[in-house]
């Protein structure tokens, strides 16, 4: 998730365990410094840019690295307040929460974290909540911001922090039933429609869980559904996008495309651009404004060259259309997808020629 939500979240989670303790204020700011400490992998240099994009969220965010390192950092906060010296459990627990949250949370949207790293080193991802979501995130600021303007701790602002993670994880139990609810129904539609798909993912989309993106895979290409809570499912619209299998054969051996495929389970597309072979991860973001896109071999006359992943950023031309877009959709009102199927027209009159 965001840096704001995760100091946020474990602002939230300290201020309701220390608060009593050492004052809602110290609490907020301890907890949110234990929620960003995982992200901090950040800083670590790594040899290519995709090995940042595969890499972030791992050692740091396993489970197991949490509970090595609980003791230690534990010790530390204890020792920087004389109130929480007899609070050994106490302490260790909110350090563990503060760390265990941050996981989960971003467990729960597509990129995903190696949660049980080195014994399964793949990421895990649900992809259940978009990585910026304010109704997730609001409830728990407005208590952290609370405990920051008060001076002590009190009934209400404890039975502020109640209603603040009442209402947050509501809203992720929620969105993991919902995308249940949605996964079934999308693979409906694509039986109904006589698409068989042989690996199925559904994804939410921006800032909501209402509307949601099934991701079909069938060989040579893949098909996006969107379906929202509301819509009438015989109305539903299917994106076919297909795999430029030249593209493809020019880079399958290139150790940097085999790691955007590992991290993504598969969900990769290549694209020519410009004389560029750009992969995208095509889970993350929304059809064409990928989050992650990477420049991997420069292409010309039919031949590849591999270069230096080189990092593109989304295309947020139509990012207008695209809001209008999406708040039709999320009220379960058809609506043509155009910069989506633009990007369809456009890939087709681009295939390569060989490599």
């Amino acid at each position: 998730m965001d840096s704001l939500t995760q100091f946020t979240l474990g602002a939230a989670v300290s201020a309701a365990l220390l608060g009593p303790k050492i004052g809602p204020r110290k609490a907020a700011l301890v907890g949110g410094l234990l929620g960003t400490l995982p992200d901090l992998d950040v800083l670590i240099p790594f040899e290519t840019k995709i090995d940042e994009f595969v890499y972030h969220r791992g050692w740091s965010h396993s489970v197991f690295t949490h509970i090595v390192a609980t003791p230690i950092i534990g010790e530390i906060v204890r020792r920087a307040f004389t109130q929480l010296k007899p609070h050994l459990t106490l302490v260790w627990t909110t350090v563990l929460l503060c760390f265990f949250t941050h996981v989960l949370i971003d467990a729960m949207n597509s990129y995903g974290a190696r949660v049980f790293w080195p014994f399964y080193p793949d990421p895990v991802g649900t992809g259940s909540i978009f990585i910026i979501d304010p109704l997730f995130t609001v409830p728990l600021l407005i208590a952290v911001i609370w405990a920051f303007i008060s001076s002590k701790w009190t009934q209400r602002l404890r039975k502020a922090f109640i209603s603040a993670f009442i209402i947050s994880f509501g809203y992720l139990a929620a969105g993991l039933v919902i995308q249940s609810h949605i996964h079934e129904r999308g693979q409906a539609i694509f039986e109904a429609r006589g698409v068989n798909v042989e690996n199925v993912k559904t994804v939410v989309s921006p800032f909501n869980i209402i509307l949601w993106r099934v991701i079909g895979q069938e060989e040579g290409k893949y098909h996006n559904l969107y379906v929202s809570l509301f819509d009438d499912d015989d109305n539903a619209r299917i994106y076919t996008h297909e795999f430029d299998a030249n593209l493809i054969s020019c880079v399958v051996d290139d150790p940097e495309y085999q790691k955007m495929v590992w991290f993504s389970d598969g969900f990769v597309r290549l694209d020519l651009r410009d004389g560029k072979i750009v992969a995208s991860d095509y889970r993350l973001g929304i059809t064409p404004s990928y989050v992650f896109q990477f420049e991997i071999a420069d292409y010309e006359n039919g031949q590849a060259r591999k270069i230096t992943p080189n990092p593109i950023a989304p295309d947020l031309s139509n990012a207008g259309n695209d809001f209008g877009w999406l708040g039709t959709r999320i009220l379960g009102q058809p609506s043509i997808r155009q910069s989506e199927q633009d990007l369809i027209d456009a890939v087709k009159s681009a295939m390569s020629k060989g490599c």
